[in-house]
């Protein structure tokens, strides 16, 4: 049994650590890079800029796969279940970062020289709001699910099939029009949102659904069934966005395939679980893996957090993109890139190792203290 929880957190701690730093080395290339050199003429920039789509998706499923396998792990009634507390918790640090990133004034309170832009700029929902409130709709269909006896499993794919299948519809309404922009933010793309709820809050939704069956079937790992269940599972993804692509076709005549819409969902969906597979089958294979993967893994926030006020700064401090903004040729870029990665991975080294020696020094003090006492 040991063994094969130890494959299940061999594969959520490979699939965090690679998440967080695809996205880091993508958006460090994004904002060094030259616009010469952003061409669909070039083999390397092609790849690069479809696997840069598939970033989002990949770090949004992952948040829900690790959550909600940790949520479900737990087999305490949902008033009773410690993750609860701190799903919440990590709602509100989420929240409150995502917004601290994009603050518009260094004056704290005083918003009294803050432009429109800014506030445009600051109620932006990013990639941290976007997972905070999908985690929290996790445990709003957890407490759901159990309140009304329903099988998680259909709570899930209900949760996620209402942000993918209602996406075309809320994205097209201007919803300034009738709430406060910082609500309508959270609804579609027309405030600049990145990451509106509609539809990538199915993502980590989805995810959740993965979760719950590596938190219910610990022997998954035993064999290769499980891999190629997920391998399907993206096959019949691919097929549905094929499907969709023609139907649209069909009807309308027009190919927007490269736009956000149900077929490029499933498009996303089907490289997600592609990828799932893949290092569910890396797992499989390896016995264990060094502790630095799962501290990547661990530490994702902070090194979302790090790395972009590093590249795009606050408004109390700088970042490089603000001097160094697509200036780079692919060379120089590639190597900003790989610079961000290992600075990522020596900062959660150095991280690990305070905090080891910290709790080591607490341990011998308690020991030392418990001496003097008797």
């Amino acid at each position: 049994m040991a063994s094969n929880s130890n494959k299940r957190i061999i594969f959520i701690d490979l699939m965090r650590a690679f998440a967080v730093l695809l996205m880091v080395q993508g958006h460090t290339i994004d904002t060094f890079l030259g616009d010469q050199y952003r061409s669909f003429d070039s083999s390397l920039f092609n790849v690069w800029y479809t696997i840069r789509g598939f970033t989002a998706p990949i770090f949004m499923f992952t948040s829900g796969v690790a959550f909600t396998y940790l949520l479900r792990l737990n087999s305490n009634p949902f008033s009773q279940n410690p993750r609860v507390i701190k799903g919440v918790y990590r709602f509100f640090i989420l929240v409150i970062a995502g917004y601290l990133l994009r603050y518009p004034t260094h004056l704290i309170f005083d918003f009294t020289n803050v432009t429109h832009a800014q506030w445009m700029t600051f109620f932006t929902v990013d990639a941290l709001q976007l997972i905070g409130f999908g985690l929290l709709f996790l445990l709003i269909l957890s407490y759901i699910g159990e309140k009304f006896n329903l099988n998680f499993y259909y709570v899930l794919i209900i949760g996620t099939s209402f942000f993918f299948g209602l996406f075309l519809l809320i994205d097209g309404i201007n919803w300034a029009n009738y709430i406060p922009i910082p609500f309508a933010a959270y609804f579609y793309h027309g405030t600049g949102s990145y990451f509106p709820l509609f539809p990538w809050a199915g993502y980590v939704i989805g995810g959740g659904i993965l979760g719950l069956y590596l938190a219910q079937n610990p022997l998954a790992y035993n064999s290769k069934k499980f891999t190629f269940s997920l391998l399907g599972i993206s096959l019949a993804s691919f097929f549905v966005c094929f499907l969709i692509h023609l139907l649209e076709d069909s009807l309308y005549g027009i190919k927007t395939f490269w736009t956000d819409n149900l077929a490029l969902i499933f498009y996303r969906l089907g490289m997600v679980l592609i990828l799932n597979s893949a290092m569910s089958y890396i797992a499989i294979r390896l016995k264990t893996i060094p502790d630095i993967v799962q501290q990547v893994g661990k530490n994702t926030l902070l090194i979302y957090v790090v790395h972009v006020i590093i590249l795009y700064g606050s408004i109390w401090i700088p970042g490089f993109g603000m001097f160094y903004s697509k200036t780079l040729n692919i060379p120089f870029s590639i190597m900003a890139a790989l610079l961000m990665v290992i600075l990522m991975i020596g900062m959660v080294v150095l991280l690990e190792r305070f905090k080891s020696n910290n709790s080591k020094r607490n341990l011998a003090v308690k020991i030392e203290s418990s001496r003097s006492r008797a």
